[in-house]
Parts: C-alpha cells; structure tokens; sequence
C-alpha cells in the first residue's frame, strides 16, 4: 500500500511521517537523524519556475524545512567542500582536519582545511567531472538532480523582480523567488569558521576551473558570482535534469 506524506508531496512506501521530520542529507531521506527512508521510494519535492521551465528542489540540502523568511535558520542545510560527496563533512558540526586528500573520496567526515584545495593535488582528467552532470563522480544530489551551471542561476535571477536602491534588497529578492534561498552563511576553507550566518548566501554551481569554481553570492546591496577555493563551504540546491 502506498500512502501519500502530507505536506511534504513525498510519498513512502508503507510509511507516512510527520511534516518536517525528513530531510534530504544528500544521500537518503532521513527522519530525526536516525531513522531513514530509502530514495529510491520517494519523490524529491520541487519547485518550478514556468518562466525558465526548470525545476529545483525547494529547500537546500541537508535542510529540515522549505525557509519561512531569509534568515531561518531551519532551512539553511548543509556547506559542501567543491566536488566532495556527502560523507559528513558538510554537517556544519564536522569535525576539522589540516590532511588534504590523496584521493576524490577522503573517507571519512572531517571538513578540510586548506588554503586552496581539499585534494593534494589536482588531477584535470577527471576532477572538473566531480560535480558535473547527473554522472558526477561526487554529485550529492538526489536521483535526477544535479547541481546547477553558472547560465541556469543567471536565467533563474532574471526573473526576479527587480533591484531598487534604496527599496529592495537582493536577499528580499533571493528569498522572494520561486526558490526562496536563505542566507546560509559559509564554511571559511583555510579555518574551517562558520561564518554569515543569516547575513549572506553562497551557493555551488557546477562551474569551475583549477582548484577554483563559482559561486553565486548576495547579501543586501550585492549579488554577483565569485571564484572561490574548493575548499570554501557553501550551500547546494539541486536542479532537475
């Protein structure tokens, strides 16, 4: 028997849980970080943006809830090292650790500190690929989702409403958006510090270059891509294939 989750349009087989109790942590479905439901049973919620035809997950990842205003704290989810996969070190408890990895899957949950890059050393055959596409090596998303290219932020940020100096902010746009993105803050790669919590939002694209890759960035009176170090900390949100 199939039931269907009410409010999170999730449906588990043989199993209904309260709202707010799952979350994706960029492996499973889990529910009070113990229990857990199986992803190949249930259905990502989404968002879509009938201007652009795309749709995202609504909520970032590793986030128990969909953000009720820019700054809560619920909705802010994970931080992501470029390229890593989800193995713990996103939790914005992980511990820290200065050992750079000699290999794409560190195996084990420490959050890297490093002043440029998680990895040792750089390997261009197959690095760039990690979070490319739906086939990434690393890509931590749900089944059919992936992260998003530096063009597809660009077209989702054409349609928000406008920027006025003065009236407006772009985290009131950030959040006013079909996607309503908090500001999660970031993880500071050469110390591993929590930092901008509800000030400024960082989020991954698939992009990158080197031991670099982009990011969208927005605070109040700012939003633009930056070039960050891969070892930066910064949320993920998913788009459908």
């Amino acid at each position: 028997m199939r039931k269907f989750i009410l409010l999170f349009a999730l449906v588990v087989s043989g199993a209904t849980i309260a709202q707010n109790s799952l979350m994706w942590n960029g492996a499973q479905w889990v529910e009070n970080e113990s229990q857990t439901v199986s992803s190949s049973s249930s259905s990502v919620t989404t968002v879509f943006n009938p201007t652009t035809g795309k749709t995202w997950m609504d909520r970032n990842l590793g986030a128990s809830q969909v953000a009720s205003s820019p700054t809560n704290a619920a909705s802010y989810g994970d931080l992501y090292q470029w390229g890593r996969g989800t193995d713990g070190h996103q939790l914005r408890t992980s511990q820290t650790t200065t050992q750079t990895s000699g290999t794409l899957k560190p195996g084990h949950a420490m959050f890297i500190v490093s002043s440029s890059d998680w990895r040792h050393k750089y390997h261009p055959k197959s690095e760039p690929f990690v979070w490319n596409g739906l086939n990434g090596i690393n890509n931590p998303c749900p089944s059919g989702f992936r992260l998003p290219t530096v063009a597809e932020w660009e077209a989702e940020i054409a349609t928000w409403e406008p920027y006025q100096h003065g009236i407006t902010t772009h985290t009131q746009r950030a959040y006013n958006s079909v996607l309503k993105l908090p500001v999660a803050g970031s993880r500071v790669g050469s110390t591993g510090q929590l930092m901008w919590e509800g000030q400024n939002g960082y989020y991954a694209t698939s992009n990158s270059s080197g031991n670099l890759h982009n990011n969208l960035y927005f605070t109040n009176g700012e939003l633009n891509f930056k070039i960050s170090h891969r070892a930066s900390g910064h949320s993920v949100r998913c788009i459908k294939e």
